[in-house]
């Protein structure tokens, strides 16, 4: 219930009387067709579909126009970008109430329906939508490492009916306030709880709304500058609506559309499957444990009923023992053939030769993933069938994935036909799905993770990698050993490893200011590769016409690179000279015993592009983590790959290579030849 007094203290001796808000339900617009309500303006990418509705009579989020339950239109609400909206997890709606509560000591959101959007941020980052209303972002700051809430305007006019702290009212003013520094002159009053940097709610006449306090409140008084920010206020009303609904009521408004989601999806599957080309060929899901991959297996069994339905689960050795036994459990009670194949101790075998995987370094997923999933499709196509495979991924995960088609042949897989039939689906009408045909799921999703994956993935939020560390202190241990050695060996503090910056190899500007502001060191030291290429001279015209490139590198001996100059060239090899020729259409390379290299080619151009591809070729020879997918993927199996009991990997390419490129392109270690290599460049001047 509100407080039915308001405590303040005022600047001036005289109490000021603060103006009265109605509580109660009400709609807040009369005309849903002609307004909008904003959460936010800001657009990367255009997606179709950024925005929900709200039935205000119902009060509950709609995926279409009318609400199923009473069949009145809803309010439109625009939402920023990936719009990737989902229902707030117990764990994120444990968070919301702590914060609120301890900054205004008050609970309005109980047990409504809250949903969080997605947006782009420091880390984690999301619109609170309450009652079809903003009621503020929550928020994880990199630089304390905790979570901070930051009410909206709406927010404010909704806590003004159950607090009177945080408080800040201000003199009428015909100004206006919205945005504005606001002087000591201005302040009426305040409450005597308001610390720097505290969200405020601000009170000016019949005006109400949010700011940010710059000070203090004791400094109020005596302050020379603006002592705070008005970041929005206006005269409109904002209330929670009386109506709290349930999950069941959610479902119930919205079940026409999740029907037809669910029909439309199924179309898909079977509309692939029952083709002519795949009509025999036997149908798998991708499980992975997380809830996309749960929808598209339910959606399968249901649409493919002439043949059964396999589900394959990649357990890539560092996946969380609550995804690894929800999988198994639900195959199980569903009576589903669960193929799993194990990628073991990968990670941990290659972690030396590559170091910690970053965002934009993922040499993890190769070996961790594409390795055991080749063994899965080799299987499955041994009598020569395409491997159909039916996959959750979908569009509004991330700007990266806003182009997937409805299928595809997976590039570096050969036979597998990826079909993804839930890849216009949000998050919110994954989980009606999963709410209405009442599926289990992975329990980690209501412990405060909002994707499901590697318990040490780069790509996942730190605030994600700080819970994992309150359910899993051994894992997170481990791991984070692991990491602080690492940092020690490269000059690098505990600070670089507590604030996530392992997590790229090139940092993004937020990380650069964050290092900036923190004074946190980021560049690494003693760093010693067993893999080291570079230029010796720039690029030289020769004598006889054309141009060189000198190099040399370590690591790689020049029998290793007789085994696959194959790719490159025609090769001659001398023992006598300890010399390796390489002849191609672009000029020619000669690599010596003491690892020198000479580049020769008609142009500049060309000369320091086959310099790089030869550096490429002999990246992978030192790095190769034997996945196996370059000799899975060649066409004419010109390539061997021996590995010995001292660890040594022997790469061979046989003159049966016809340069077509597929290894190179499906090589996680050429993928990553920039970051592996990171001082290599095109540029060099010329002698």
């Amino acid at each position: 219930m509100p407080p039915k007094n308001r405590a303040k203290q005022l600047v001036p001796q005289k109490p000021v009387q603060k103006t009265p808000v109605k509580t109660g339900a009400r709609k807040i617009y009369s005309k849903p067709r002609e307004k909008k309500y904003s959460i936010s303006q800001s657009k990367r990418v255009t997606y179709e579909k950024d925005y929900i509705f709200w039935c205000h009579e119902c009060n509950v989020p709609l995926i279409g126009q009318h609400c199923c339950t009473c069949d009145k239109e809803g309010v439109r609400i625009d939402l920023s970008q990936p719009a990737d909206i989902r229902f707030c997890s117990p764990y994120e709606r444990e968070i919301l109430v702590k914060h609120i509560r301890s900054a205004y000591g008050c609970d309005p959101i109980g047990e409504r329906v809250v949903l969080l959007n997605k947006i782009p941020g420091e880390d984690k980052t999301d619109e609170v939508i309450v009652d079809g209303m903003l009621l503020g972002i929550l928020r994880f700051d990199l630089s304390t490492l905790d979570y901070r809430f930051d009410i909206s305007a709406d927010g404010a006019k909704i806590l003004m009916e159950y607090t009177d702290r945080k408080t800040v009212f201000l003199k009428r003013t015909k100004s206006h306030l919205s945005g504005k520094k606001i002087s000591p002159d201005l302040i009426e009053g305040y409450s005597d709880d308001i610390k720097k940097g505290d969200d405020v709610l601000v009170i000016s006449g019949n005006l109400t709304g949010s700011g940010t306090s710059y000070l203090d409140r004791a400094d109020f008084v005596s302050a020379k500058d603006a002592v705070l920010k008005v970041k929005k206020i206006d005269s409109k009303k904002a209330a929670l609506n009386q109506r709290i609904p349930g999950i069941g009521d959610v479902i119930n408004a919205n079940i026409k559309y999740i029907r037809l989601l669910g029909k439309n999806a199924m179309n898909t599957i079977s509309g692939i499957a029952n083709q002519k080309a795949y009509k025999n060929v036997p149908v798998h899901v991708s499980f992975s444990g997380g809830k996309d991959s749960l929808v598209v297996l339910d959606l399968a069994c249901s649409a493919i009923k002439n043949r059964p339905v396999k589900a394959f689960f990649i357990n890539t050795g560092l996946e969380f023992p609550e995804t690894v036994a929800f999988a198994r459990d639900y195959c199980r009670q569903k009576d589903i053939d669960l193929v799993e194949e194990d990628a073991g101790n990968a990670f941990w075998d290659h972690i030396d030769k590559f170091g910690p995987p970053a965002k934009d370094f993922r040499w993890c997923c190769k070996v961790c993933k594409l390795a055991p999933a080749n063994n899965i499709i080799e299987e499955c196509t041994k009598s020569g069938h395409v491997c159909l495979t039916i996959d959750g991924k979908r569009k509004y995960e991330s700007f990266s994935r806003g182009r997937i088609a409805p299928s595809e042949m997976n590039p570096f897989i050969p036979n597998q036909l990826n079909v993804f039939p839930i890849r216009d689906w949000r998050a919110l009408e994954v989980w009606m799905y999963i709410h209405w045909r009442k599926l289990d799921y992975n329990p980690l999703y209501d412990m405060g993770f909002e994707r499901v994956g590697c318990y040490l993935c780069p790509a996942a939020l730190s605030a994600e990698y700080q819970r994992m560390g309150e359910i899993h202190p051994e894992m997170y241990e481990k791991w984070n050993l692991y990491l602080l050695k690492w940092a020690h060996e490269h000059g690098l503090s505990d600070e670089f490893v507590n604030h996530g910056f392992w997590r790229w190899k090139e940092l993004p500007p937020k990380m650069l200011k964050l290092a900036g502001n923190s004074g946190i060191s980021i560049t690494p030291a003693n760093l010693q590769e067993p893999f080291r290429i570079r230029l010796t001279s720039g690029i030289s015209p020769c004598r006889a016409g054309g141009f060189t490139v000198e190099g040399i590198v370590e690591g790689v001996l020049v029998t290793d690179a007789r085994d696959i100059m194959n790719i490159i060239g025609d090769t001659v090899f001398s023992d006598d000279l300890g010399m390796l020729l390489v002849k191609t259409d672009r000029g020619s390379v000669k690599m010596f015993s003491s690892g020198s290299i000479l580049v020769t080619a008609q142009t500049e151009d060309e000369a320091i592009t086959l310099f790089k591809d030869v550096a490429k070729q002999l990246m992978s020879v030192n790095k190769c983590t034997n996945c196996g997918v370059c000799q899975k993927i060649c066409p004419v199996g010109a390539i061997d790959i021996q590995s010995h009991e001292n660890g040594h990997i022997r790469l061979q390419i046989s003159e049966s290579c016809i340069r077509c490129g597929k290894c190179t392109e499906a090589c996680v270690v050429v993928k990553y030849f920039d970051k592996l290599i990171p001082g290599f460049t095109t540029e060099h001047r010329r002698n």
